[in-house]
């Protein structure tokens, strides 16, 4: 399947379309929150193995509903290396399927879900993750290891 095309801002407020990545693979991973304990997990993990991914020819694109500034605050206090895209009208948080019921603190809410999605170098979607656990890399390790059997593949 084709991943969906999008135009969004980074915390920089530069706008990225999902094409112009064309060539190298993408993980796109939603996340509620800019720093919050799950979020700052995931993002930091991602940070620590981002130089073992772009070996793989991987370029990482976080997206929640924060605004481009709050993003920018995120990069800046943990160091990230990567982009984080602002999706504050959830258009595209919604068309990848990532907003809707989740426990939050032991209550059922309506909110961003936490989903990665691996896209090829074609565009099309390699890999869904919907359960991510933000624990000790494993995530990252779980899409590296994907990404060297996919790799194999193609």
């Amino acid at each position: 399947m084709l991943a969906h095309e999008f135009i969004l801002p980074d915390q920089n407020g530069v706008k990225h379309r999902l094409t112009d990545f064309r060539g190298k693979w993408v993980v796109l991973y939603f996340y509620p929150k800019d720093d919050t304990p799950g979020c700052t997990k995931e993002a930091c993990s991602f940070r620590d193995n981002l130089s073992a991914l772009a070996s793989k020819n991987v370029v990482v694109m976080g997206i929640s509903a924060d605004s481009s500034e709050s993003h920018r605050l995120f990069t800046s206090k943990y160091n990230l290396n990567f982009l984080l895209l602002s999706d504050d009208s959830k258009e595209v948080i919604k068309k990848y399927n990532a907003w809707g019921k989740k426990i939050a603190y032991g209550k059922e809410i309506i909110g961003i879900q936490r989903k990665t999605y691996l896209i090829d170098p074609q565009g099309h979607i390699a890999k869904y993750y919907e359960k991510v656990d933000t624990e000790n890399n494993i995530h990252t390790k779980e899409i590296l290891s994907d990404l060297q059997k996919l790799q194999k593949d193609t």
